[in-house]
């Protein structure tokens, strides 16, 4: 039980050195394995493999496959050095913190003041009580369209120069960015597969929300309200980083400048 097929492939030309003939690979013995095995040979040879996959995909496959709305000039590498250093405010960073029944809760923090803004994303009609229906809409609430809706609605209301671009992971609820860059005039940039501290001050803000939206609980049950009060809770809380200033009055002094220079280049 629980055996690997690859010292089966590595064996041979340790036992047959000049035979050339003796030489195969792990990747082909598991294929032939899945394809000649059927009935109760297929799952018991199943249960002897370490995986006990039913179906072995080889690595070619898998390494090929990739998120299709994801391209090169999108990426985090890709994003203006302004935003790395965070000497120019305006550039976000977004995600998701899920609960119970996947509710989720979307959060967008500014780079350069740390301010956070919380998206309240609930469930659809039907939610846990309808069959996911295939291609269909997400009924948890947090599926591309309902995310880009939410995240345009929160920031389009802010000046040009205060949303620059956004960093998220590469969620599939991030499928609508080109979508969300002609409603909010927001480009998106996408993280490295694995790689959360690229968004670091988003990951930072999201351990502190915990406290107020603990694991494994349901987060439908925060109404639109009740997020806006923790944000406005975090927003007020002094920052070493900000010289112990808050994130609310960092940003406050950022859209009087962003309003006051709008108005000295249009009179």
């Amino acid at each position: 039980m629980g055996k690997s097929l690859e010292p089966g492939a590595d064996r041979p030309p340790v036992d047959f050195p000049d035979d050339e003939t003796m030489r195969i690979s792990h990747e082909a013995i598991y294929q032939a394995l899945f394809v000649q095995g059927r009935g109760a040979l297929r799952r018991e040879l199943t249960a002897c493999l370490r995986t006990g996959r039913v179906l072995r995909t080889p690595r070619a496959r898998t390494r090929g496959r990739g998120k299709t709305f994801i391209s090169p000039e999108i990426m985090i590498s890709k994003r203006p050095a302004e935003a790395t250093d965070r000497a120019v405010p305006g550039h976000w960073e977004g995600d998701l913190i899920v609960g119970l029944g996947s509710a989720a809760i979307g959060t967008l923090v500014e780079r350069t003041t740390r301010f956070t803004l919380l998206l309240h994303l609930p469930p659809m009609s039907g939610h846990g009580q309808e069959a996911r229906v295939k291609n269909g809409p997400a009924l948890a609430g947090h599926g591309a369209e309902a995310v880009r809706d939410a995240i345009t609605r929160a920031i389009i209301t802010l000046p040009e120069a205060l949303r620059r671009s956004l960093t998220w992971d590469q969620g599939a609820e991030m499928a609508q960015h080109a979508s969300l860059k002609i409603n909010a005039g927001v480009q998106v940039y996408f993280c490295d597969p694995h790689s959360p501290w690229q968004r670091g001050s988003n990951e930072n803000t999201n351990g502190l929300l915990r406290q107020y939206f603990p694991k494994g609980t349901d987060l439908s049950a925060h109404g639109a309200e009740a997020i806006a009060a923790v944000a406005a809770t975090l927003n007020a809380r002094p920052r070493k980083t900000l010289a112990w200033k808050t994130p609310a009055e960092a940003f406050e002094q950022l859209l009087r400048s962003a309003n006051e220079h709008h108005v000295a280049t249009t009179t």
